[in-house]
């Protein structure tokens, strides 16, 4: 097996930052309606830090992995940085090896963007 596939079965197998959060300062959900993955993102955020962060979804291996691999990229970043976030980012941060799954593995990027957005707005 691809190292690539040994940590998006890691990261399937024993997510990180699973759950929910009391009171987000952000929550947001994004779907893929091609496959049926959904990915809700939770972010606690002070002083303009990400402070803590959970996810919940279904799907794909893929999708899920990346939930649980985002999760870990952007705790303690700021808002500024999330903002600027590339997809490149999570891809290499995934093994940079996947092609045809890109609306999976980008799910909880879309995500993430989406709520920044959202927020920014309210």
């Amino acid at each position: 097996m691809a190292p690539y596939e040994e940590l998006i079965l890691e990261h399937w197998r024993n997510p990180r930052n699973k759950g929910s959060l009391e009171n987000p300062d952000i929550d947001v959900v994004e779907a893929n309606p091609l496959c049926g993955d959904v990915v809700r993102l939770q972010l606690s955020v002070k002083e303009g830090t990400v402070k803590d962060v959970r996810f919940e979804g279904q799907g794909c291996a893929i999708s899920q992995a990346a939930a649980s691999l985002l999760t870990e990229m952007i705790k303690g970043k700021t808002v500024s940085e999330l903002e600027e976030m590339k997809d490149e980012e999570l891809l290499s941060a995934l093994g940079g090896v996947i092609k045809t799954r890109l609306s999976c593995a980008l799910l909880p990027l879309r995500a993430l963007r989406k709520g920044l957005s959202e927020r920014g707005k309210g």
